[in-house]
């Protein structure tokens, strides 16, 4: 698994590592924060990693720190599974890109999320602030690979569809012609004669 996330209690990664200590054999990648060699001096990360050695996942559960935008994909790749369950978010921007690269998205069911991870097309959608759901979602993608093949496609799909720039570029003209259409045209009767 692989959590990308800037690293705050809302995000839910405390969720995922304790989700881990119903994984035997499952091990966590955690992606973000400050740089590696400072991640002694941030609370979360300490608190995380105190989380996480008293669970007894501590060796299943590696902190990479802050990573350059260039290698997230191959992370994101390199996983079964992205899981991002925090407690609220309004969009969330890590869902497409695990999508994106194909990896199906275990996600909360939360603001923007609901309608970015399509729930058993795209990714599993969880309860946030619920371990026990993370860890379901996750043994499930483990026991049906076939399933998991099938959302990492549709969630490409979807991203390159819905959210890829030719796409946004169209739905945003699109809204804006029909906006255009329902404001009255504003310019004073002789020009509006003189352009037709």
């Amino acid at each position: 698994m692989v959590v990308v996330s800037r690293l705050v209690e809302r995000k839910g990664i405390g969720n995922t590592i304790e989700a881990m200590a119903q994984l035997p054999g499952c091990h966590l990648v955690v992606a973000g924060g400050t740089h590696r060699d400072q991640l002694h001096n941030n609370p979360e990360a300490v608190r995380l990693t105190r989380l996480a050695s008293e669970l007894n996942v501590g060796e299943r559960t590696c902190f990479r720190g802050q990573l350059g935008r260039q290698d997230i994909p191959a992370l994101m790749r390199s996983a079964d599974a992205v899981v991002c369950v925090p407690w609220y978010e309004p969009f969330g921007i890590v869902p497409l890109e695990a999508m994106a690269c194909g990896v199906p998205v275990i996600a909360s069911a939360v603001g923007g999320l609901v309608d970015t991870v399509v729930h058993e097309r795209t990714g599993l959608h969880v309860a946030p602030r619920r371990p026990d759901q993370v860890a379901e979602a996750v043994a499930r993608l483990q026991n049906d690979p076939e399933l998991a093949r099938r959302l990492g496609v549709a969630g490409a799909a979807r991203a390159r569809e819905r959210y890829g720039w030719a796409g946004v570029a169209s739905s945003t003209l699109r809204v804006y012609k029909q906006l255009a259409r329902k404001i009255p045209d504003a310019r004073p009767a002789a020009a509006r004669g003189a352009a037709r």
